[in-house]
């Protein structure tokens, strides 16, 4: 059994590099606009199967089908926010409040997608996929391809968190709105960017989840669940612990099967994130909150 291990490790590497990109931009927005994002599930799930349709159904090439399906992610994403989220906030709407609506917006999407493609499972076909050999291991190109591309993402987020002046303007926004006005920061226009950003990593998330399983209306639900699950071990609100998070539960998840069945997958991650509460509410990067 232990002989499987580096397979195990791989394949957690694999899904938990899906599970951070669902996590870091839940965790993006909730870092800047304070709410819990399960929409960023239903942009994945929107991202995979624009991929496809642009892809197998229309024919096009795949440089040009990721760029339109990062096209269309980032107007969904807006097209939210200008219609839904920024009027709930000049309503001055709850942070429970939105939640429950982008929940709702995850349901609309999932019924959207079933209503357009069918209920029937998909896959998208991307030519040759070569497996590589490493006689403890074996992995795919598209699975290289997957790990690879998240890493260049999370640096990418990194840099623009902690090197932009973007990235400064979101932090002092995060940590005081009113402080961050006094400076001349515009709120909404940050809320703009993060939505942009939000887009754009759930369009690449969502086209390397299409890739690595068959796609189905419902697959933004599982996906946003994970993200959350990760977000919440990781630190809820931290973008690099979120990231950290999702790997931890994608290698977690792999590894029990060493010692439970494949179908107790779910489990151990419910199970992690309840000893996370229990034990460190905050996550594994998360500032502990003062008592009030």
């Amino acid at each position: 059994m232990p002989s499987i291990l580096p397979q195990l490790i791989i394949n957690g590497l694999i899904a938990g590099s899906i599970y951070a990109l669902a996590a870091a931009g839940f965790a993006l927005v909730y870092y800047v606009l304070k709410f819990q994002y399960f929409s960023h599930g239903a942009i994945m799930s929107i991202a995979a199967y624009s991929f496809f349709a642009f892809l197998n159904l229309m024919g096009m090439n795949y440089l040009f089908s990721g760029a339109l399906t990062v096209i269309i992610s980032i107007l969904a994403t807006l097209l939210t926010n200008f219609l839904i989220y920024n009027p709930l906030r000049k309503r001055r709407a709850t942070s429970n409040i939105k939640l429950i609506v982008s929940v709702v917006l995850l349901i609309f999407a999932t019924a959207l997608l079933q209503a357009i493609f069918g209920s029937s499972t998909k896959s998208i076909t991307l030519g040759q996929n070569k497996v590589f050999d490493f006689g403890t291991f074996t992995i795919t190109s598209i699975q290289l391809s997957i790990i690879i591309i998240a890493i260049i993402i999370f640096l990418a987020l990194w840099f623009i968190l902690k090197k932009t002046r973007l990235g400064k303007a979101m932090r002092a926004l995060a940590d005081n709105k009113e402080v961050a006005q006094v400076v001349g920061i515009s709120p909404e226009k940050i809320y703009t960017y993060t939505f942009i950003i939000a887009g754009m990593v759930a369009a690449v998330g969502g086209i390397l989840l299409g890739l690595e399983q068959n796609l189905y209306p419902r697959m933004g639900i599982p996906i946003i669940v994970k993200g959350f699950v990760s977000s919440v071990v990781g630190g809820l609100g931290s973008v690099p612990g979120s990231i950290i998070g999702g790997l931890f539960i994608g290698l977690a998840e792999n590894i029990g099967v060493l010692y439970f069945p494949t179908g107790y997958k779910d489990i151990i991650s419910f199970v992690i994130m309840l000893l996370f509460l229990l034990l460190r509410p905050q996550g594994i990067l998360g500032v502990k909150a003062r008592d009030s």
